[in-house]
């Protein structure tokens, strides 16, 4: 393969939820406000456009083993199985390019399976944004393509969930992001030392519990207890859970801008507890267990990143113990590993 083939490329980085996840979800934010501190780490979304030459629209998820092909019509894609696919071209297509669909190859894969709490869906999201905002020479910022992304995923396509996700894939890095009423976002990217960053990731382990979980029952399960309900108010537990999460992030954060990574192990823990207590399923016999054993074998914080009921745990270990602490989540069933934190968010280029 040779440049000028006029592909477009686009790539963005998953996350790791450090603390008030829960706290972006509507309606808990309108109302109260959130705040989240997450990273992004080295595994990534991707999304591939180019013209094709025989009058089709092909959406291509080798990851996924889904392939499917649809004749040029934005209507046609109302039958599609990819639903985040369809939902970028349908929006970005009817209001960036004019209505004008034409034939072409849309591929993507992402380095962690649906469902693996790193916010694999919303980068996703992000990448065909990205992707056809350079394709179509959309006038779109980052704040732009995160909000966009938002819109696509929890308007047009209604599928539950937060808002932290398309704002971390987006602007990659360190990010404290809060989270107002009205759409309104703030991303504060902090700027910690290059020693603290570098003790954080040599102190972090994941380990993918080997389930892929579906996270829409507990999000809406977080969100009826969020909100009053005829004459049912909300529920005391999880409106309490979710404001000791947003403390959390606060705290996290200082934590982390003064390097105090047993600190941030803390809180974690604490976070942990708290975010249990909004939904039932969180928590599995499974991740219980693992928890247990990454604590036996020297962790000394823990939690499940994203919704929770499976997909990736995320724990903080003393540097001299972290292969010990993945060789035993390994023997326990899990796959685990180190992971290098990024600074770059969401970014695309022609081939």
């Amino acid at each position: 393969m040779t440049a000028g083939q006029d592909i477009t490329r686009a790539r963005v980085p998953l996350r790791l939820g450090l603390a008030g996840g829960g706290t972006d979800l509507s309606p808990y934010c309108d109302e109260f406000g959130g705040a989240v501190l997450n990273t992004t780490i080295d595994r990534y979304a991707y999304a591939f456009i180019e013209p094709c030459d025989d009058g089709k629209v092909h959406f291509i998820a080798p990851d996924m083993e889904l392939e499917e092909s649809f004749p040029p019509s934005l209507d046609a894609l109302d039958h599609a199985r990819l639903v985040l696919h369809a939902g970028v071209v349908k929006r970005m297509v009817g209001q960036y390019g004019q209505g004008r669909l034409t034939p072409m190859r849309v591929t993507s894969y992402v380095d962690a399976p649906p469902g693996s709490g790193l916010g694999s869906s919303s980068a996703l999201v992000v990448a065909l944004v990205e992707a056809f905002t350079a394709r179509l020479g959309a006038p779109l910022g980052p704040y732009d393509v995160a909000h966009l992304a938002y819109e696509i995923e929890r308007v047009d396509l209604n599928l539950a969930g937060g808002k932290q996700d398309q704002y971390a894939a987006t602007f990659g890095g360190t990010n404290f992001i809060e989270f107002h009423g009205a759409d309104r976002v703030i991303v504060n990217p902090l700027r910690v030392s290059p020693a603290v960053l570098n003790e954080l990731e040599t102190s972090l382990v994941i380990c993918f519990t080997g389930v892929s979980r579906r996270s829409e029952a507990i999000i809406v399960e977080q969100q009826r207890g969020m909100a009053a309900s005829g004459s049912q108010a909300p529920d005391p537990d999880v409106l309490n859970s979710l404001h000791q999460l947003k403390r959390d992030a606060l705290e996290m954060k200082q934590a982390l801008l003064r390097g105090e990574i047993a600190h941030m192990a803390e809180v974690l823990n604490r976070s942990w507890v708290a975010k249990k207590r909004t939904a039932s399923g969180i928590s599995t016999g499974r991740i219980e267990a693992m928890y247990d054993t990454a604590f036996a074998h020297g962790a000394i914080g823990g939690k499940v990143s994203g919704a929770g009921g499976g997909g990736f745990m995320m724990f903080l270990v003393p540097p001299n113990r972290r292969i010990p602490v993945v060789r035993a989540l390994n023997d326990a069933g899990g796959t685990a590993s180190g992971v290098h934190l990024t600074s770059q968010g969401a970014e695309s280029w022609s081939w």
